[in-house]
């Protein structure tokens, strides 16, 4: 972090007599006490848990400090109205204070992958740091900030939303001086009334950007509402200011040109959505120095977080499409788009296992239905779904598919069909097939990945 206990006791006028302690180099926060190291600053959240019950452990692990909402007894202590927001004040004023270029992005989907090919790309030429894991929300975002290495020039945020006004405080907190948005999707209904208060909310990552700022957005009439004028203004998509005038997809990889582009980028994914993100990503690095020949170069070795789309190799020789970390419909109908068109393995067939997607609200059924659109006998063979939500679209699908082609397995409060499924997609995938294995996190299915690759 590189401040002290006496700095950071002015930046947040804490409410206790800080001289009684003597000052010296704070190393790092933490929330966690059993991740405490020595040097360390604990911040006592009030989670699942109240963090404050954990101080003195977090002293016996090495802490030097801690940020409190009370008085603290044979230790050094920030005495605050509120941990978090100190900690949100903190990570602001180190931001300001060590000058780093912050750049964010958002988006119901490619938020991470983007996030990842932006901080690679510009990591060719400059020091930087960038969201680790989910860490994208009003916890995450300023820790992510706080151990940010010392000497980082280029600082890449992710920044969530499960609530509108969630971006607007993660942007007040970062002042990003380039900000994407990468599409507007169905994500968390369960939290807002349709797409135009999603649209609104994503918008939000301009409320803390400086006047003259980078904003890319999707080329999409739902956000037009909510643009600043105060931003450098990019719309990205067919017809737009940056597009992809040429694409090549194969089974892992493929190649896109784009308007601004001299040359073709290769890519080690799939997925025309990918080639999109890899599209917005380039332009900013370029904006930002990047020359594209390191563009191209690094974009090879392209190192993407796990558990998004990623082909697996099942134990009797099948491939496996494995995306299986969240789901919404607009992710779903991408990943099935781009499955319906990379060519099927000689004498092979394609496969799908659709599962619930979660957080849609009163929509729900209503979202999952209308992925029959999405579904075609013509390029899939078999479907199995699972889930409850998902019964609907099962039975919709058993109407458009041949009888024995479509399955469905519940999963509810009272009934869970999993080892069924799996029995039925062991028996139904063969050597020479894909399988697509798509739907949020919390239906397990990543379980399902890993019991296909380590079976016959």
């Amino acid at each position: 972090m590189n401040v002290t206990l006496h700095e950071v006791a002015r930046v947040l006028a804490v409410r206790n007599d800080i001289s009684q302690f003597e000052d010296f180099d704070l190393q790092k926060p933490e929330f966690d006490s059993r991740l405490i190291g020595k040097g360390d600053l604990f911040v006592p959240l009030k989670v699942a848990r109240d963090g404050h019950d954990f101080i003195e452990t977090a002293f016996e692990n090495g802490a030097v400090a801690t940020l409190s909402e009370k008085e603290v007894e044979g230790h050094p202590y920030l005495l605050v109205d509120d941990v978090l927001g100190a900690f949100q004040k903190l990570a602001q004023y180190v931001l300001e204070k060590s000058q780093v270029d912050v750049l964010a992005v958002t988006g119901s989907n490619g938020k991470t992958t983007t996030k990842d090919m932006l901080a690679q790309l510009l990591s060719t030429t400059y020091k930087t740091y960038k969201t680790q894991g989910n860490y994208n929300n009003e916890i995450g975002l300023p820790y992510t900030v706080l151990h940010m290495p010392e000497g980082t020039e280029k600082l890449v945020l992710e920044m969530g939303q499960d609530h509108l006004g969630d971006i607007h405080l993660l942007s007040e907190i970062a002042h990003p001086k380039a900000a994407i948005v990468t599409l507007i999707g169905e994500a968390h209904l369960e939290f807002f009334k349709d797409r135009t208060e999603i649209a609104k909310g994503k918008l939000q990552i301009a409320d803390g950007m400086p006047a003259g700022g980078l904003l890319l957005v999707p080329a999409d009439p739902i956000v037009e509402d909510f643009l600043p004028n105060q931003q450098e203004l990019v719309r990205f998509g067919e017809g737009a200011d940056i597009r992809i005038t040429k694409l090549d997809e194969r089974k892992d990889s493929l190649t896109f040109e784009a308007n601004f582009l001299e040359e073709a980028i290769d890519l080690p994914v799939t997925g025309k959505y990918n080639a999109t993100n890899a599209m917005i990503a380039s332009y900013v690095a370029l904006k930002e120095g990047v020359s594209e020949e390191a563009i191209r170069a690094s974009f090879k070795g392209l190192e993407l977080t796990k558990n998004r789309t990623e082909w697996k190799k099942a134990g009797n020789g099948a491939d496996i499409l494995s995306d299986v970390y969240n789901a919404n419909p607009t992710a779903m109908r991408l990943i099935l788009e781009t499955f319906s068109t990379i060519p099927a393995n000689p004498n092979g067939r394609k496969l799908a296992v659709l599962a619930d997607m979660k957080e849609l609200g009163e929509q729900s059924i209503d979202l999952h239905n209308q992925m029959i659109l999405s579904l075609s006998p013509d390029v899939l063979d078999t479907v199995i779904f699972y889930g409850q939500d998902i019964a609907g679209l099962a039975q919709l699908a058993s109407q458009m598919f041949p009888l024995g082609h479509v399955y469905y397995f519940k999963k509810t409060a009272e009934e869970d069909q999993f080892e069924d499924l799996v029995k039925q997609v062991k028996e139904s995938l063969k050597e020479q097939d894909q399988i697509l294995i798509k739907g949020s996190n919390s239906m397990n299915l990543a379980k399902l990945v890993e019991e296909l690759e380590n079976g016959e």
